[in-house]
């Protein structure tokens, strides 16, 4: 289903939270081969989350995924909690659970963020230093990643960019430290230099509980700090919002 008039972005809805991880499926599927086949790699960044894990149950599971030639993607993160491994919080241990233990790919183009790390400073440096490394990058380069899966969150974050908090703008870096003082756990996430740079970008938003953000984002006045997903808004063009029916039940044309 396309976009109304009202809106400028790229919204596909998906009769519900299954056909929304088919549909994620086949997003991953099609990038990755167009990517392998002119470049002969894909690079890809996922987030974490409720929303994507029958995704990611999928991605090891369907057979146009199991049988890509995963020793051409290189995995990252986008974001991920200060947490062991084997944490129920840890969007590593999320991917590691449902869709990495199912397919081919290789361990070495599996590239985690060290949250297990005691020095934040170290794991970011550490996660910047294995992206430069991976895309070869020079100095001041940015990353250009194949494709990018994001969420949204009900006050309107993405990645780990929340509300209120500047941490991650104006930053050169590729990566940050979020340190959260609300939330149980700090994070280590992608910068917004790093997700515009992307060459297409996915979010994924799903339930009833997200129709009112989506439709504020969607319709409302720009506000990078109030609704850190805004800092994406000079890329609209290279967005696809992927949201199930629930999610968009405000969005419809009245």
């Amino acid at each position: 289903m396309g976009h109304g008039t009202e809106y400028s972005a790229n919204i596909e809805v998906a009769a519900g939270a299954e056909a929304l991880a088919c549909q994620s499926v086949g997003h991953f599927v099609k990038e990755a081969q167009e990517a392998i086949n002119t470049k002969n790699s894909f690079y890809v960044a996922i987030s974490g989350g409720n929303t994507p894990r029958r995704f990611y149950e999928l991605l090891g599971q369907l057979p146009d995924a199991k049988s890509l030639p995963w020793e051409k993607i290189h995995l990252f993160w986008v974001d991920d909690r200060l947490v062991p491994l084997d944490s129920p919080a840890s969007n590593y241990r999320l991917a590691a659970e449902t869709f990495l233990k199912n397919t081919a790919i290789p361990p070495r183009n599996v590239h985690r963020i060290e949250t297990e790390c005691t020095d934040y400073t170290v794991s970011v440096e550490r996660y910047e230093n294995t992206i430069r490394e991976v895309f070869k990058l020079a100095q001041g380069q940015v990353p250009e990643f194949d494709l990018i899966f994001l969420g949204m969150g009900v006050e309107g974050h993405t990645g780990s960019l929340f509300p209120n908090s500047y941490a991650h703008l104006n930053t050169d870096s590729l990566a940050c430290v979020v340190y959260t003082l609300d939330e149980k756990h700090n994070r280590i996430t992608l910068t917004e230099r790093v997700l515009r740079a992307a060459r297409k970008v996915i979010i994924l938003v799903s339930g009833a509980e997200k129709a009112g953000i989506l439709k504020e984002v969607l319709t409302g006045r720009v506000d990078e700090v109030r609704y850190p997903i805004h800092t994406l808004w000079p890329v609209l063009e290279r967005i696809t919002w992927l949201v199930d029916k629930q999610a968009a039940k405000l969005l419809e044309n009245k």
